[in-house]
């Protein structure tokens, strides 16, 4: 009987070898060679070469690990040992707002008054049919000391049409006469909640509009047709992979389009991953928010667009005076901002929506308004006995030393925008003003949070800012202007290393989606969604990581953008 055991098992042996020995690896559609491969994974963090079947990565290693993929109709690709890192992720976006300025007055980069004018008189002398003139982009230093802008300035070249700008921050505005006109704001218009209409001494309008008072011009504007934001949408999501995104979080503005995206996706028109908050404005959660909310976790739950986040916001900005602050303000001791929520109708609502499962992102810019969301976060928590629920603050401009190891004690994840800190004449003349030397010092502590356990995650909040990351990089690398100043940065120690920084826009950023099993990592049964970039970060002085470039951008082990000095630097050899 035993000599009858063995030779059974001497037979299944044979039989186990022989199958190991002509099993074949699996072939690969795409394998990408002679690449300086970052992967973002800690295992395993370099590698020169990567094979993909499908839709996901099967192997990543040296060029003779990964060439046991190749069968007869893998295509081969040489990357002309240029860097391969992860697709990156926009961490806050609001895309279809950024995509349709796209096609708008561009106010970006404007330094003076006179810019301004040129670019709008521009704008409507070329555009003679559009009934409204309308964009994006300027900033408060442009108008001195007072940092607010008069209507009369627009009359001057455009008196015949509604014109409505709005600053680079998303939150004020500035219209000229004719729009205050078409609005119906007069001395006797009261001021909306969570809004403010600036007025002269007579108590008209001057045209400055804060926060919510914004909505009273722009509610009277032409709505954009379906035809013209899925045009938007198409031109928005090409130059999202051109600068080398392959995801996107969506911080309001495009819950309410979801169908256009899902029409793009249908049509295979979809290159870009959609990760779509639905925008719960104050003062409560009510029963149809939650309705709504809950269709779209049902209805998109894919790797391409998906739902069940929830985006709120507490507070304003630190220019305007909006943003909730526990002291006064340095610049106006009359001042201290103020929670657009109710603290206990905002911790009912941020307890119930964990208690759903449901994602949360809250805006916090003031110290108060980071306690605030801190606080519920953990009560919420308590309350629910949840864990692993990755609550987001969006912002965290400046903070309270007491609540910055709280990030990492509670789990909450801190959604930076690298470049909302360029210390440019609007931080360092404006914000550093307003908030005064001691806050200043706890400008955007992205070190300080990341050193004490919490997680960062980082994006542009795109159209305040480009949608291009590279200058976030460098911003996150050096907290300096592209001319070097200051010389020896803007509050120096919160700077970040590369590895960190690229992980914020990577992994992190997955991580901080819930989708770091799939996604943000160059790793065997992950997304193929990569990049190969003009120039090493890693053998570049940090101060040069602005000027990089995308060569090529692949979603899902497809290529959806390459640029045009890609065949020169590399090619495909099969």
């Amino acid at each position: 009987m035993l000599n009858k055991r063995v030779f059974v098992m001497a037979v299944l042996a044979c039989a186990v070898f022989a199958g190991a020995q002509t099993s074949k690896p699996q072939p690969a559609d795409t394998i990408i060679r002679n690449a300086r491969i970052y992967t973002v994974n800690q295992k395993q963090p370099w590698a020169e070469a990567i094979a993909i079947s499908g839709e996901k990565i099967i192997a990543v290693g040296s060029a003779d690990q990964v060439a046991v993929h190749q069968g007869a109709k893998t295509k081969i690709i040489d990357a002309g040992g240029r860097l391969m890192l992860p697709g990156f992720e926009d961490c806050h976006i609001h895309f279809m707002e950024g995509s349709l300025g796209l096609t708008h007055v561009d106010l970006n980069g404007s330094k003076t008054v006179a810019e301004i004018q040129r670019r709008v008189k521009a704008y409507a002398d070329s555009h003679p049919q559009e009934p409204w003139i309308t964009g994006m982009g300027w900033t408060y230093p442009t108008f001195g000391a007072a940092a607010v802008p008069d209507k009369k300035i627009i009359d001057a070249v455009v008196p015949d049409r509604p014109v409505f700008l709005v600053a680079f921050d998303g939150h004020s505005s500035w219209a000229n006469s004719k729009a205050l006109q078409m609005a119906g704001i007069t001395r006797e218009t009261a001021d909306p909640p969570n809004g403010k209409i600036l007025r002269d001494a007579q108590g008209d309008a001057i045209g400055a509009l804060q926060e919510s008072a914004g909505d009273l011009v722009s509610s009277k504007m032409p709505k954009p047709t379906a035809e013209q934001r899925l045009a938007a949408l198409r031109l928005g999501i090409h130059e999202a992979n051109k600068v080398g995104l392959t995801r996107v979080h969506s911080a309001g503005g495009d819950f309410e389009w979801l169908h256009l995206y899902d029409q793009l996706r249908q049509n295979n028109q979809l290159t870009l991953r959609f990760y779509v908050a639905y925008f719960l404005d104050p003062p409560e959660l009510t029963t149809d928010a939650i309705e709504k909310i809950e269709q779209a976790r049902k209805k998109y739950k894919d790797d391409w667009i998906s739902g069940g986040v929830v985006k709120t916001m507490l507070d304003g900005v630190v220019e305007a005076h909006t943003a909730a602050m526990f002291q006064p303000y340095s610049d106006d001791p009359s001042q201290t901002g103020k929670l657009f929520w109710d603290p206990e109708k905002y911790g009912k609502a941020i307890t119930e929506l964990d208690r759903r499962g449901l994602q949360i992102f809250t805006h916090a810019i003031g110290d108060k308004a980071v306690r605030t969301a801190l606080d519920a976060y953990q009560q919420a928590a308590t309350t629910n006995h949840t864990s692993d629920a990755r609550p987001r603050i969006e912002h965290i401009e400046t903070i309270s030393a007491q609540d910055i190891p709280r990030f990492g004690k509670l789990g909450v994840i801190a959604s930076f925008q690298p470049l909302h800190a360029y210390p440019d004449e609007d931080t360092l003349d404006i914000w550093a003003r307003n908030v005064g030397p001691e806050r200043a010092t706890r400008a955007w502590v992205w070190h300080s949070i990341e050193a004490s356990g919490g997680k960062l995650a980082f994006g542009s909040d795109w159209p305040v800012v480009t949608l291009n990351p590279w200058k976030g990089v460098q911003n996150a690398l050096t907290r300096k202007t592209e001319e070097g100043t200051p010389a020896t940065g803007f509050v120096p120690q919160e700077r970040v290393s590369l590895e960190d920084t690229i992980r914020a826009y990577t992994l992190g950023a997955a991580y901080a989606g819930r989708r770091d099993q799939f996604e943000g990592s160059l790793e065997p049964g992950k997304l193929a969604d990569l990049i190969i970039v003009s120039q090493d970060l890693f053998k570049i002085p940090g101060d040069q990581t602005g000027k990089t470039e995308v060569l090529l951008t692949m979603v899902g082990g497809k290529a959806v953008y390459q640029s045009p000095q890609w065949p020169a630097s590399a090619g495909e050899t099969k």
